[in-house]
């Protein structure tokens, strides 16, 4: 028996709804070796530029001055262990799972949410059309990464990240079937197509699964985070909230884990009971009006606001000038393969070098340019 057959042995026991290794589609041919499909796909994120910088990016607090906040590597490890957990439960395949949950956001910007917004602005306005850190993900690994070539990684996995939007929640998610041109159709649509990015729906069970576990993660996960800063207090959970979830994180991902698996078992979709759903729904609510919506003043966000317009600003002139001092022109862009620099306007080059950023290294390319 080979190495990669005893790899896959574990496929005996998947449920007739999962994604089996053999069904795995690529863009290009690719040489194999001992590893099975997604498990291959997992280890070429870990390993990308992209992965690396998630440890300096927002999760919902920016630049936090305690350390326990979490940040976005902690969110996707987080995604990844709730997703398994849901998995292994129902008979699906954790390899494509994980490959789908630690790439979900490697798209996010500086500032999270927040500058994810503004840099839409900008892209609308350069006639880039929309920005949404779910296709920037995906952009990331098709198209960016390995200096133009992107990673070759299977199409159940990017169709994954780029569906996952835990933003809008459902009561069910059941998969799509698609081919690999509606794959393309779709990702091409959330550029050109307004709010085309709600309407996407994952091809795969183990794409669902991420994508509500996206939610489990974050939702009391960020409670905690807000308290450990001082601006929130549990106990202010409303009690039609807490008797169905609990309070704690611990709490609220036993709570919605135990009734998805409960409710899911057996089905071609995942699914929770009304009184789940419905207190999902109003912990997200009341997480928006104590915890997202009071993170930033007006007049700090008018002060990021400006942060991102004047950093793309110069930037844009530096790649236009092919400034030799500039990192977008001689550390982004030069290193570069001809497809990328012959098919990506300077706008959208910009665009990709801001998103990639980690928090910090944008301040400093602001404070560059500010100082010059």
């Amino acid at each position: 028996m080979e190495i990669k057959d005893i790899m896959l042995k574990h496929e005996e026991n998947y449920s007739k709804y999962a994604t089996f290794d053999k069904e795995s589609i690529r863009f290009k041919d690719y040489t194999p070796d001992i590893r099975p499909n997604f498990f291959r796909d997992t280890d070429r994120i870990i390993y990308s530029s992209s992965y690396t910088r998630y440890i300096g990016k927002t999760q919902v607090f920016t630049l936090p001055t305690n350390d326990n906040v979490s940040r976005r590597s902690i969110h996707v490890q987080l995604v990844a262990k709730i997703a398994r957990s849901i998995g292994r439960a129902l008979s699906l395949n954790e390899d494509l799972i994980e490959a789908i949950a630690l790439g979900h956001d490697l798209g996010h910007v500086p500032y999270g949410h927040i500058g994810e917004r503004f840099l839409n602005e900008i892209s609308l306005k350069h006639n880039e059309g929309y920005f949404n850190h779910n296709v920037q993900s995906v952009r990331n690994l098709m198209v960016i990464e390995n200096n133009g070539e992107g990673l070759n990684l299977s199409v159940q996995v990017l169709d994954g990240i780029l569906c996952h939007n835990g933003e809008l929640e459902l009561q069910e998610y059941r998969p799509k079937k698609k081919t690999t041109d509606d794959f393309l159709n779709d990702y091409n649509n959330c550029y050109n197509v307004p709010k085309y990015v709600k309407t996407l729906v994952p091809m795969t069970l183990e794409g669902c699964v991420v994508r509500l576990s996206d939610i489990i993660a974050y939702l009391g996960r960020d409670i905690e985070d807000a308290e450990k800063l001082g601006l929130f207090n549990k106990k202010d959970i409303p009690i039609e909230i807490s008797d169905v979830l609990g309070t704690t994180n611990r709490e609220i991902i036993n709570a919605i884990i135990t009734n998805v698996v409960q409710n899911s078992l057996d089905k071609d979709y995942i699914c929770v009971d009304d009184k789940i759903f419905n207190a999902i729904v109003n912990l997200k609510k009341f997480n928006y009006e104590n915890i997202y919506d009071k993170i930033y003043t007006n007049k700090e966000l008018d002060e990021i606001k400006h942060k991102f317009e004047y950093l793309f600003d110069n930037l844009l002139i530096s790649l236009k000038e092919k400034d030799l001092n500039s990192k977008i022109y001689s550390k982004f862009y030069l290193p570069m393969n001809n497809d990328y620099k012959n098919n990506t306007s300077n706008e959208r080059v910009v665009i990709d070098y801001i998103a990639g950023m980690t928090d910090e290294y944008f301040l400093n390319e602001y404070k560059h340019y500010e100082l010059r």
